[in-house]
């Protein structure tokens, strides 16, 4: 006989049931996707720097005194600052390390200019709190999602866990999209990240009943009940090197903890094609755009091993390159794409794209009072154009985002 407990429980897959598996009929309005014409990020020169010694340990968390306040506060980038920020390094499974200079195209600086360095004034003297161990906000609203059915089902199935520890999202069909800490601390290559391998997670045996399926796509509450066979009994990493690694220099020229997270992005490119279904890009609409204000993101939090973890929830604040919002996650989940499900008018179709990646946990001192925020990078039409030129290799593919 269920518990009061138990059944207390049930309720909480209604949303999640309800935004991925009701039929289209029964939406009432129609958020778009409004296609616009992006910049050229188009690479010039491309220079030998000495090897990395790779000695610093991975992160899997990071931090930034700077509030949505500071960030909008922040003096915008010039063009010349924009292409040093935008310049990017490369690097190769051999261990050699390029640095490639961009020029920029048809972007006018006065509109979607992004605040570039947010080292800010307002956190000035002020230190940074951050919880190392919780990033969940109340009720723990996460989903774990386990058997093949549902983790190997789109859009559950573009999610992947990097070595290093961190979370990435299938954009290309032999290209990852994962957070630039993963792989780069700010001033160093962490550890492993010249042998970087991403894990897809397969079955290990027979399709399982229904039944246990639904039962184990449950929001596990703190201190609930847990008798479902965990993901890790059923399933089990496949790794696939990575050829190469592209971190924006925006990111590697300041220090992780004093820039506002705004080029915390990189794109691994696989050595071999993985053969599962992967998810567009697309630029980061106003939040107000999205339906409800909500974004997703799957990923492989530390605190759920061998299992899928998808939340979602309402983004709050934002900024030109940053989206603030309070879905629970724990360190591992950072790096994992951010997604919006909206109306395609040109292909008459609903779809799904990655509007950002998902940073980490920051927790400012803000009108003399501590607040928290879990932040993500948006995807803005210039870096719009310089990853969809890493996957594509060429730039008219990328004009419309």
């Amino acid at each position: 006989m269920r518990s009061s407990k138990d059944s207390s429980r049930f309720p909480s897959l209604l949303p999640l049931l309800f935004l991925l598996f009701l039929p289209d009929v029964f939406s009432f309005s129609r958020p778009q996707w409004i296609l616009q014409r992006v910049p050229v990020v188009l690479p010039q020169q491309t220079e030998v720097r000495p090897a990395p010694r790779f000695l610093s340990p991975a992160r899997l968390d990071v931090a930034s005194p700077c509030d949505p306040e500071c960030h909008k506060r922040a003096p915008r980038p010039g063009y010349w600052d924009l292409r040093q920020l935008l310049a990017y390094e490369t690097l190769h499974s051999d261990g050699q390390l390029t640095e490639t200079a961009v020029g920029l195209y048809g972007y006018n600086l006065g509109s979607n200019t992004s605040p570039a360095y947010s080292f800010g004034t307002s956190g000035k003297g002020k230190q940074s709190r951050v919880r190392q161990k919780r990033q969940i906000f109340g009720h723990d609203g996460r989903f774990s999602i386990a058997g093949q059915n549902f983790v190997l089902k789109y859009p559950f199935s573009v999610a992947v866990k990097l070595s290093t520890g961190c979370s990435g999202t299938l954009v290309g069909d032999r290209h990852v999209l994962t957070a630039a800490h993963c792989v780069h601390d700010g001033k160093n290559y962490v550890k492993g990240a010249q042998r970087l391998r991403v894990g897809f997670l397969k079955p290990k045996q027979g399709d399982m009943q229904v039944s246990t399926l639904l039962s184990n796509l449950t929001n596990h509450v703190e201190g609930g009940p847990n008798n479902a066979p965990r993901a890790s009994e059923k399933m089990k990493f496949q790794w696939i090197r990575a050829k190469r690694t592209h971190v924006p220099k925006g990111w590697i020229k300041g220090n992780a903890n004093d820039i506002g997270m705004d080029y915390d992005y990189a794109l691994l490119e696989l050595k071999k094609a993985h053969k599962r279904r992967h998810m567009n890009l697309g630029v980061s609409p106003p939040a107000q755009r999205l339906p409800g204000r909500r974004v997703h993101f799957s990923g492989f939090d530390n605190d759920r091993p061998g299992q899928l973890v998808y939340r979602f929830c309402r983004a709050s604040e934002e900024t030109a390159d940053l989206l603030y919002q309070h879905c629970d996650a724990q360190p591992g989940a950072s790096g994992s794409g951010v997604y919006a499900r909206m109306w395609d008018g040109r292909r008459r179709r609903w779809e799904r794209k990655v509007i950002g990646v998902f940073s980490g946990h920051q927790w400012v001192e803000r009108q003399g009072a501590a607040q928290e925020y879990n932040v993500a990078v948006r995807m803005t039409p210039l870096k719009y154009a310089q990853i969809c030129y890493w996957i594509k290799g060429n730039f008219v593919d990328c004009r419309e985002g």
